[in-house]
């Protein structure tokens, strides 16, 4: 019999962005599917599943999920044209930065003991070489609850090594919600940091343990 897609369609959208999924991309501990790019950014920021509110790891929550070829298969077929226009939009985004556009990834056959040769799959989520700096934010110089702030709900952030010391206050105003005429001083160590010094020139000035950050 023929079906309505807006019968399913409940069942193929990506409950953050509310559009079909585009790289369903499944929470083991929950079973709940996403957009990739959705639950990747959003366990940038909680350790949570979007949907049910599961911790999905302590620390790690990108170890825990899984790219769902199957269904997503299944969305290209059910969605006419749009995996046509998914690659054309992504063909035009690297084009008009003047990037490679990067060529799908495809399983390679690993030779085995017996029977038939077994197909191996990467890693659904690889730490882009940008981000290659890691820092803990840690906050000193006031006793919590004596500041008009919100806490850092995530302490160990991913970032360029292009980023200024600039760029991490802004984005500690932001995530503490700090009031504009607040002064925040950024430490590294016994070091005060200045807002021009980007985080690669620290790390080699200081050492490679050295992006520990403090902030008062």
């Amino acid at each position: 019999r023929m079906i309505n897609l807006s019968e399913l369609t409940p069942y193929i959208l990506c409950s953050i962005c509310k559009g079909y999924f585009i790289d369903a991309t499944t929470i083991t501990e929950c079973l709940h599917t996403f957009c990739k790019s959705c639950i990747v950014r959003h366990f940038y920021y909680s350790n949570r599943c979007p949907k049910c509110n599961i911790v999905v790891h302590q620390t790690q929550p990108l170890y825990n999920i899984r790219l769902d070829r199957q269904l997503q298969d299944i969305v290209y077929k059910l969605v006419v044209n749009l995996e046509e226009r998914e690659k054309k939009q992504m063909h035009d985004f690297y084009k008009e930065r003047g990037l490679e556009v990067p060529k799908p990834a495809v399983p390679q056959p690993v030779p085995v003991s017996r029977g038939r040769p077994r197909k191996v799959l990467g890693s659904v989520f690889r730490i882009p070489p940008e981000l290659d700096i890691s820092i803990l934010l840690e906050f000193i110089g006031a006793n919590e609850g004596t500041g008009n702030f919100k806490p850092l709900e995530k302490k160990f952030v991913r970032v360029s090594g292009e980023a200024t010391v600039g760029h991490v206050e802004k984005f500690l105003r932001r995530k503490m919600d700090l009031d504009p005429a607040c002064q925040v001083d950024i430490i590294c160590g016994d070091h005060l940091l200045e807002h021009y010094q980007t985080l690669r020139e620290i790390r080699r000035a200081i050492g490679e343990n050295a992006i520990q950050v403090g902030v008062v």
